[in-house]
């Protein structure tokens, strides 16, 4: 495994992350239906580790707080803390109460203290801010993820699925003020959704920004025949919402995605993954797995190399697409569980 610096940080992480939003099982979780539970997710945890995967996502809000617990449990047996980047997020509600999500100093300060309990450790490598909080000063929250960095609590801060001048007006209050900057952007970014390539990519590549991003397989749509179905294609309803209504125009690129697997000899996802590592400044995707394959499938992918004549042909059918992941303007929080 070859490492790589996490943008304008001296911090190297695996090029390939593994995402935890598919381990837990906790009542009312969206995902609960194609989610792991613990011993098959440790499986997965301990085989990433064992092929050099040291970077690994989750947020407060997956499982309702298990997969933290989970992920924690699995890291501290099986690595060492030091060698391990670990990143969780905070905003969307814990609860349905007043002060139950958002970006607020309140509500960052309870939740950075839950998840280092959850994930039994005594900081987070990178919190990152999982979505725009458009009910709280933007200062408020820069300054109070500074605040928690310098409590030692927080090495790095970074975030994740909003507008382009949103993410530059919290680059420039944290400049501003002297607080700590973001050092990373997970954002919304697959062959079949490239609308970041518009503002928010060429503002990463200037203010040296990492990006990671999360569906980077399009939730497995970039990964497998257009014609064959999985549990998670009939019953995941945000991945409808992202993906069903571009289904006629995306059917085009999945279907060259398939015709070059097939022309080099290997899996679908190579081919997907491989595109990526083409699209500076992307430095990790986020990969989620089910199954041991899935994780394997995304480090062999390392190795495939496309060329320029590639790319062009898989991105030669792309149209516009609606603006999904983030939250709109005038947006409310997302919804917590009851």
């Amino acid at each position: 495994m070859d490492y790589v610096k996490l943008g304008n940080t001296g911090m190297d992480v695996s090029p390939i992350c593994l995402g935890a939003m598919s381990f837990g099982t906790a009542e009312n979780w969206v995902h609960n239906q194609w989610a792991l539970n613990e011993a098959d997710s440790r499986t997965i945890i301990k085989r990433a580790l064992d092929l050099g995967v040291n970077f690994f996502d989750t947020a407060n809000v997956y499982a309702f707080g298990n997969s933290e617990e989970i992920l924690g449990r699995a890291l501290n047996d099986f690595a060492n803390r030091d060698e391990i980047v670990v990143a969780t997020k905070v905003f969307s509600p814990m609860r349905s109460t007043p002060n139950g999500g958002g970006l607020s100093r309140k509500h960052i300060m309870s939740q950075v203290d839950q998840s280092l309990k959850r994930l039994g450790m005594d900081y987070i490598d990178l919190y990152i801010i999982h979505r725009w909080d458009y009910h709280t000063p933007i200062e408020e929250t820069m300054e109070t993820l500074h605040n928690i960095v310098k409590a030692g609590k927080v090495r790095y801060i970074g975030a994740s699925a909003m507008y382009a001048i949103q993410f530059q007006k919290a680059l420039h209050v944290a400049e501003k003020h002297g607080w700590t900057r973001f050092v990373s952007m997970q954002n919304h970014y697959n062959l079949i959704y490239r609308e970041e390539e518009r503002e928010m990519m060429p503002l990463c590549v200037e203010e040296k920004i990492a990006v990671t991003p999360y569906s980077p397989l399009a939730s497995g749509r970039l990964a497998r025949a257009w014609s064959e179905s999985t549990q998670r294609l009939e019953t995941d309803p945000i991945a409808k919402r992202k993906y069903d209504e571009t289904a006629v125009s995306d059917k085009l690129i999945v279907e060259r995605v398939a015709e070059l697997a097939a022309s080099y000899g290997v899996p679908m996802a190579h081919i997907s993954l491989a595109w990526l590592r083409y699209k500076n400044p992307v430095v990790a995707p986020v990969i989620g797995a089910t199954k041991l394959t899935h994780l394997e499938s995304a480090v062999e992918s390392l190795a495939v190399t496309l060329t320029a004549e590639d790319v062009a042909y898989l991105e030669e059918p792309y149209v516009p697409h609606p603006i999904v992941g983030l939250i709109p303007y005038g947006g409310e929080l997302l919804s917590a569980r009851k």
